[in-house]
């Protein structure tokens, strides 16, 4: 999860991926924890969050070597126009970033859903990252058109929950398939 207003529909998604019988494991950026605390995602996933690349909660191996080896799939929701651009780039400077740089993206399915406003969106930049990320395995679920929190209609709006969840489960499928 990175740090956007989006936030808050995460929340929901780990609670219906809970609901479904999914592990959940959730790492937060640090802009993340600016919007929705761990404790509410731990609360909902069962499971400790991971907030800091400096932190070995349950495993001897490194913090993210491990946390990518046992990934079924990865969510970034919302994923912001930063993470993505970090992600293009092969950046690590967080542990969102440093546990998916450690996952193989040929086996294990890694979905982004971008969040921002329609004009960072639109920014020729981040559609080259965008296309970027595709290229390099990565699976862009939305943006949506919709209403943002910069009160302007648009696309960049964090694609729904269900609609997340049911991307996660195609592309689980798809990989087992």
């Amino acid at each position: 999860m990175t740090g956007g207003i989006a936030a808050y529909k995460t929340a929901t998604l780990v609670s219906r991926l809970v609901q479904r019988g999914a592990d959940v494991t959730v790492a937060m950026t640090t802009g993340a924890t600016k919007f929705i605390t761990p404790l509410t995602l731990q609360a909902l996933s069962g499971r400790a969050v991971y907030t800091s690349a400096w932190e070995h909660i349950e495993s001897q191996d490194p913090q993210h070597i491990s946390l990518a080896r046992d990934l079924s799939a990865a969510v970034v929701a919302p994923c912001t126009m930063d993470a993505m651009a970090r992600l293009a780039t092969g950046r690590t400077d967080d542990i969102v970033s440093l546990i998916l740089s450690a996952v193989d993206r040929a086996k294990v399915p890694v979905l982004l859903a971008p969040a921002m406003n329609a004009a960072m969106w639109g920014q020729p930049s981040t559609q080259r990252n965008a296309a970027q990320l595709e290229a390099d395995g990565f699976k862009l679920v939305g943006p949506a058109d919709g209403w943002q929190a910069c009160r302007t209609l648009g696309s960049g709006r964090m694609t729904e929950p269900e609609d997340i969840a049911r991307a996660l489960r195609t592309a689980i499928d798809g990989r087992t398939a």
